[in-house]
Formats: structure tokens, C-alpha cells, sequence
């Protein structure tokens, strides 16, 4: 026999009403949904332990039970991907319990925290630039941790994910055909990144906009700006000589020296 509808919600409603949960949730003791909310933590049902939690933690502020509290609180954010707060209470953990017997763990999952809410390349890299030193610092202050070598790890993806940005943006200036811009995004590629793996593209890059800079200048500045471009050119030699971009370095120059009405040898 099917049950009407309305019947249906009826019955449902009664039985949430009356779940152990529900009467805990909407009782009075802050003792009850202390302990409910820690018995669920442990399970890791945590949408359900954060509800109770959010009732308790203005309750016990203080309170001997606070600081096992407030890491569970923290650590609920972190479990539910909520990065944002997840960083911010453990931050505030950090201050709050510096003796804490939690608080190396809490420093690392807020500085990992901030390396969760890193964008793609493409975007503003704020929160990167946050992750990097906010895991930098927690590198300095616990050397000896057992995350240090995965801190590590985690700057280094940073650090690249910065890299790859900024040589993007310079190839983009070259591409629109910005010379100077090119050039100057490069250079400043060099000399912030210089264990990158795209440094050979950076000085690749440079000499080709120095090139494009002089064939396109007025007259009287070409020739000038063609020395420039073989000074670059001998940069990338200087590193890159075996590298695959030396073929097409070696064209460019060839160009030059014709431009420039020289014998100089390409390589």
C-alpha cells in the first residue's frame, strides 16, 4: 500500500525531530554537544560536529577543554576544504596555545592552508606569494619537523607556478610585439628566477626582442640596438650553446651580422 505523500513528509519530519542529534542540537547542555560534537569528530563526520561546534566554541573560550576544542574546530574547517578559515583559526590556535602539544601541527596545516587557496598561473598570485612565506616561516621555526622535506616541496611548486607566470607574461609582451616591455620582463625573469627551468627561454626571449626592437626602430637607432641584441645573443651562448634554441639563436645573429655588414662568425 502506498503511503500519501504528505503522510510520507509527515512521518520523516517526526523522526528527524526526535533523532538523538536533533535533541542534542536543540537542547540547552553545552556539555552534550561538547561530547557529541567530539564523538562525531572522531568519526569524521564533520558537517555534523561543525554545527555543534559553532554553538560550544564562544562557551568554553577559556575553559580547560578550549584547547583540544579549538584545534578540533580548526582541523573541521581544514577537513571540509575550507581553506580560507581553516588558515585563520589555526593562525589564531598558533597565538592562542603556543604550548600546545598541537601547535606544530596547526602551524603547518595553516601554511598549508594558504598553499591550498593558490590559484592557477593565470591568475593574481597573492595567495601564492602568502603561501610561499607563510611556509618559509614555518620551515624556519620548526626545522626539524617531519613535514619538512613536503614544506619544501611545496615552495618549490610555488616558486614555479611564480616562474611560469612570469616568463608567460613576458612571452605575452612578445608576442603583442611590446618589444622594450618584452625585454625589460625579461631581464627581470633573469634576475628573479635564477635556478628557473625556463631561464633558458628567458634569455632566448630577450636576445629575439632586442632583434625585434632594432629591425623595426627608425634608422638612426637601428644599428645601435642591433649591437644591444648581439650582446644578448652572447648571454644566451654563454649558457645555452648546446641547447635546442641555439639553431634558431644562431639565425637571428646570422641576420644581425648581414644587418650590421659583418663576418662574424654565427657560434
Amino acid at each position: 500500500m502506498r503511503i500519501p505523500i504528505l503522510l510520507f513528509f509527515c512521518i520523516t519530519i517526526a523522526f528527524t525531530s526526535c533523532s538523538p542529534y536533533q535533541k542534542v542540537y536543540r537542547g540547552d547542555s553545552m556539555t552534550a554537544k561538547y561530547n557529541l560534537a567530539d564523538s562525531l569528530y572522531q568519526m569524521g563526520k564533520y558537517k555534523k560536529a561543525l554545527k555543534l561546534m559553532e554553538q560550544v566554541v564562544p562557551v568554553y573560550r577559556g575553559k580547560p577543554q578550549a584547547e583540544k576544542l579549538m584545534f578540533m574546530y580548526s582541523n573541521t574547517f581544514y577537513n571540509l576544504g575550507d581553506h580560507y578559515l581553516a588558515g585563520y583559526q589555526f593562525e589564531r590556535f598558533e597565538t592562542s596555545y603556543p604550548k600546545s602539544d598541537s601547535v606544530e601541527i596547526a602551524a603547518y596545516r595553516s601554511a598549508k592552508s594558504y598553499y591550498e587557496l593558490s590559484p592557477r598561473y593565470s591568475l593574481d598570485q597573492k595567495d601564492t606569494y602568502t603561501a610561499i612565506e607563510k611556509l618559509q616561516n614555518y620551515i624556519n621555526k620548526y626545522p626539524n619537523t617531519q613535514y619538512r622535506q613536503e614544506a619544501n616541496d611545496l615552495v618549490a611548486e610555488l616558486r614555479g607556478k611564480l616562474e611560469k607566470k612570469d616568463i608567460e607574461v613576458a612571452k605575452q609582451y612578445l608576442k603583442i610585439s611590446e618589444y622594450k616591455p618584452a625585454i625589460e620582463a625579461f631581464d627581470n625573469f633573469i634576475s628573479d628566477h635564477p635556478g628557473s627551468q625556463y631561464r633558458k627561454d628567458a634569455f632566448f626571449g630577450r636576445f629575439d626582442a632586442g632583434y625585434q626592437l632594432a629591425i623595426r626602430s627608425i634608422p638612426r637607432l637601428v644599428n645601435e640596438r642591433l649591437i644591444i641584441a648581439k650582446g644578448y645573443y652572447a648571454n644566451f651562448a654563454k649558457y645555452y650553446k648546446d641547447s635546442d634554441l641555439i639553431e634558431d639563436a644562431d639565425a637571428i645573429l646570422e641576420d644581425i651580422n648581414k644587418r650590421l655588414n659583418t663576418e662574424e662568425p654565427t657560434s
